[in-house]
Order: structure tokens, then C-alpha cells, then sequence
């Protein structure tokens, strides 16, 4: 799927950028799909993706504050079992990055998807994933 994405941290200007969004190799955990289905529960058909719920249950127009998807992120953290405290909106982005590297994705390929616009701002981000691989104390005890 090709989405236009308009981040407002990667994307001062305000010009959008296109994200590839790959189907996931099961529907119940395909971003695909969820993307879809959030879509048209939201109606949403221009301008912000995500968006605030009313109590109503509909859609408002203005898109999410930083401080709602770190709420969001913090409520899957703690139904998944872990502290929320160790979570924010960071974390997804930071999580893309550091899967991507551990699966041997280049830093132009991570870069292109974040919108991450050099190499060591987007190595910060990528976590050390590696720490345990051909470690050198494996074994040793």
C-alpha cells in the first residue's frame, strides 16, 4: 500500500512524503489490512490518519498529539505485560529501526521508511539489538 504520509517532525515543510506500508504475513497482524479497516471505521478519506475518538465514537478531524500516542503506546504496553513506564511514541519508531537492522536492512531502506534524514540520527534510534549475537562471554559460565 502507498500512503502519503505527513509527519510533522520528519516533514517541516509540510510537503508529505510516500511510505511503502508492506502486507504482513498474517491478516490478523497485517498493517495493511488494520490500516484499511481504520480507515473506513473513521471515514477517513483526506487529511490526518490518526485521529482522536469522541465519546461518541467518531472521528474527529485534527490529528493525534504526541501526548495521545504515548498514552496509546503506554495502554499496549501494560495489556502486553509490560512496564509503560519504559514506552512512548518513540518507541515504535525506535522499534521499526532496530527489527529492520537486526533483519539486515540497510540504513538507506531504514531511512527511507522513518524519513530519517541522515545516518547517524537514525543509528541513534536503532537500539542495540545485536548486543547478544556472537557475543564473546556466550557459554563462557
Amino acid at each position: 500500500m502507498r500512503f502519503t504520509c505527513d509527519a510533522r517532525k520528519t516533514d517541516q515543510e509540510g510537503h508529505g512524503r510516500e511510505v511503502g506500508i508492506p502486507y504482513g504475513s498474517t491478516a490478523k497482524t497485517c498493517p495493511v489490512r488494520s490500516l484499511r479497516a481504520w480507515m473506513d471505521a473513521a471515514s477517513v478519506t483526506h487529511g490526518p490518519l490518526f485521529r482522536a475518538v469522541g465519546r461518541d465514537g467518531r472521528a474527529a478531524s485534527q490529528h493525534l498529539s504526541d501526548r495521545a500516542v504515548a498514552r496509546a503506546v503506554n495502554w499496549a504496553a501494560e495489556r502486553a505485560g509490560l512496564d509503560p513506564s519504559r514506552f512512548a511514541g518513540h518507541s515504535l519508531r525506535a522499534g521499526l529501526a532496530t527489527t529492520a537492522a537486526k533483519a539486515g536492512k540497510s540504513d538507506r531502506a531504514i531511512m527511507k521508511q522513518t524519513g530519517h534524514r541522515s545516518v547517524a540520527m537514525v543509528h541513534r534510534y536503532i537500539r542495540d539489538a545485536s548486543l547478544f549475537d556472537d557475543n564473546a562471554a556466550t557459554g563462557l559460565l
